[in-house]
């Protein structure tokens, strides 16, 4: 006779991603798309917003980060720098999303930052896969 106990103890902890875009159809979609496939979606409409979130979460909380490169007031390159500086642990977990990579700005920035990037518009099946990727690699370095 199976107990509920058993089958909850072998379940993975749902995925969690963090999506920071100002375009609020963007942030929308996403989410309505991850969360049919189990996972928890936070979102921050705006760089600074989302750096006070970061910045005071535990360590782990997110599987992905995911952020637009390009919004007003403090980008996706500024929230970067931070978190090197102050969050290193949650730079191997960004992904980067841009309809921008061919400015030699956002060209170079995203070559050095060595992250994944999800060019707009893009497909979310495509989105998953990246995300998928990630997550995986992020809990390979927690366990290890």
């Amino acid at each position: 006779m199976p107990t509920g106990s058993q089958n909850d103890a072998s379940k993975k902890p749902p995925s969690r991603l963090f999506v920071i875009d100002d375009e609020p159809t963007i942030r929308a979609a996403i989410k309505r798309f991850l969360t049919r496939r189990g996972w928890e979606v936070e979102e921050a409409a705006d760089g600074r917003e989302a750096l006070r979130a970061l910045l005071d979460s535990e360590p782990g909380r997110y599987d992905v980060i995911m952020c637009d490169l390009r919004m007003p007031h403090f980008s996706g390159s500024d929230l970067h720098h931070v978190l090197l500086q102050k969050r290193p642990d949650l730079v191997k977990r960004l992904v980067f999303s841009t309809g921008d990579v061919a400015s030699s700005e956002a060209s170079t920035f995203l070559e050095g930052s060595e992250r994944p990037v999800i060019e707009k518009p893009f497909e979310l099946a495509r989105l998953e896969q990246v995300l998928d990727r990630v997550r995986d690699e992020s809990r390979a370095q927690t366990t290890s």
